[in-house]
């Protein structure tokens, strides 16, 4: 069985007959569209979309800030000034 990581979910074929309807009553949570009672993909509001895209842009910055982090050893003092 797979998982379903949305609070609501109805199948391909309810969904064929109306999407918009199902969005609005979705409101901003996700919906899984099922076929043959098996995730074919998930249905996301431009809003939670626009949401996802920036948390994982903020992911990979704090990641290469830890990896930066880890090499503060090598780093080279300098004043801003004399730049």
């Amino acid at each position: 069985m797979d998982a379903i990581y949305a609070d609501y979910s109805i199948s391909m074929s309810e969904f064929k007959k109306n999407p918009a309807q199902v969005l609005r009553t979705a409101g901003e949570k996700p919906v899984a569209v099922l076929n043959h009672n098996r995730p074919a993909f998930y249905m996301i509001t431009p809003k939670l979309f626009e949401a996802l895209v920036e948390a994982l842009a903020d992911k990979d910055l704090a990641d290469l800030a830890r990896e930066r982090i880890k090499g503060i050893d090598g780093a080279i003092e300098v004043d801003i000034d004399s730049l």
